[in-house]
């Protein structure tokens, strides 16, 4: 079980998941770039996420909306304003706090200043004395013009769902939507954090995959709890451990000042406890009407066929990719006693990520580095590699490449040797359960569609 993240995060660079950004310059705080492996099960999860929400369901479209917004975008959601963090610093060693994650760790609910005496906050790593605590707005800021300091300040957003509020009519009229319905969209956020930190957990640039669900007022509670399953379900069908997953509601001094009632889906993070992975919010009608008072553009539906008029409520859905490659990694993450003769260590790692989501499906390995060997391996992965993501590797004993391939997740190792020249089959070994089979070259294909589906 593993205690830290530490042998995560060495792992994640050791085999290509993750890298620190700007390595070579001493990195780049809280950013980092994702490796060969990295981005092909974060592409993986992406995937996963929009044919759960889009591609299967009949009421809920895409959009892939712009980065930067008109900068009232900002004054109507309340960032411009509200979208701060408290913030204290120690007087003795500098280190910037989160004020009310400091309250939290001591058990008081963050309405106080941790510079009040009779609490007693100090700072964490050296007892030093912190100062008063100051508002620090989250979104960073950038110049939009030819001529530096002379162009308009914009934001980069800080989140992806107003991209899809502002955009409600055109989508409602142009797909002719009638109520409910959802809208889905993954792209990138950016935070200028505090104190981000716990590897890929919370980061100054992340990806969201949100969805807001446009419904009638009337209709909102039974629609939050439909979500609420719904989201827990997706999680639990790619493979994340029961034990390992949580509903928390937020109390009333937790919620958002938009939201009528919020849940966190929390994952028990090693080293940090159960933390929030995933959420679903039902945010009632203030950001439609919020936008609706700022542009001056009506944002109501009309139900025809009961002559009604009114703003929808939003049931917001909203996942972290991030986030949730780093809890997929670490559920799938095992440590186990060396399973082959060959070994030379006493315990292996293998990725038990789902089939779904693994970066690459299918190995390729041929027994030996011999011509005919080699031909028969590379027209079996051309074969394969129009449908999967596959890998083709000829270096070391065949036990050291089965262990590599587990290491990373593939599902399924394709054993070609000397027999294979004569009788036309291949030895299929399976990750988990490391069964071999033999099967024929020309139904291999239809053999692991069958397994990978």
């Amino acid at each position: 079980m593993l205690e830290s993240l530490d042998k995560i995060v060495s792992f994640a660079k050791r085999r290509g998941f993750i890298f620190q950004s700007s390595e070579i310059y001493g990195g780049l705080s809280s950013c980092y770039d994702y490796g060969p492996l990295g981005v092909e099960l974060k592409n993986n999860i992406k995937k996963a996420w929009w044919k759960a929400m889009v591609q299967e369901r009949n009421d809920v479209v895409g959009l892939d909306s712009s980065i930067l917004m008109h900068p009232k975008t900002w004054e109507a959601s309340g960032h411009v304003d509200g979208f701060t963090d408290p913030l204290v610093d120690c007087k003795e060693c500098k280190k910037r706090w989160r004020a009310d994650h400091l309250l939290e760790a001591k058990g008081i609910k963050p309405d106080f200043r941790p510079g009040d005496a009779d609490i007693n906050i100090n700072c964490p790593d050296c007892g030093g004395e912190l100062t008063e605590m100051r508002k620090f707005n989250l979104m960073f800021k950038t110049q939009m013009g030819v001529v530096e300091g002379e162009g308009n300040e914009i934001y980069l957003r800080p989140e992806t769902c107003q991209g899809i509020y502002v955009n409600f009519l055109n989508i409602q009229q142009s797909m002719r939507l009638k109520i409910p319905f959802g809208v889905a969209q993954i792209g990138k956020a950016f935070r200028n954090e505090i104190t981000p930190g716990h590897f890929i957990f919370r980061t100054r640039e992340f990806e969201q995959m949100e969805q807001q669900y446009f419904i009638h007022p009337d209709n909102s509670e039974k629609t939050f709890e439909m979500w609420k399953e719904a989201r827990m379900k997706w999680y639990l069908d790619l493979g994340i451990k029961p034990e390992k997953l949580r509903f928390r509601d937020h109390e009333g001094n937790e919620l958002a000042h938009y939201a009528k009632a919020a849940l966190d889906i929390e994952y028990d993070y090693p080293g940090m406890g159960f933390k929030e992975l995933a959420g679903v919010h039902n945010r009632g009608d203030w950001d439609l009407s919020r936008h609706e008072k700022f542009s001056g553009q009506e944002l109501k539906y009309l139900d025809a066929e009961k002559n009604e008029k009114f703003t929808p409520h939003i049931i917001e859905t909203s996942d972290g990719a991030d986030r949730a490659m780093l809890a997929f990694l670490i559920d799938a993450y095992e440590e186990m006693e060396a399973r082959g003769d060959d070994s030379k260590h006493d315990t292996e790692v293998v990725l038990r990520l789902h089939k779904d989501l693994a970066p690459i499906k299918v190995a390729i390995l041929p027994l030996s580095k011999k011509e005919p060997l080699q031909s028969l391996s590379t027209e079996i992965q051309n074969n394969m590699s129009g449908t999967w993501m596959t890998q083709y590797d000829e270096t070391g004993s065949i036990g050291k490449r089965y262990r590599r391939q587990d290491e990373i997740g593939t599902p399924y190792c394709v054993t070609v040797d000397f027999d294979s020249l004569e009788d036309k089959k291949v030895t299929v070994r399976d990750r988990d359960t490391m069964e071999q089979e033999r099967v024929s070259i020309g139904e291999l294909k239809e053999y692991l569609v069958y397994k990978l589906t």
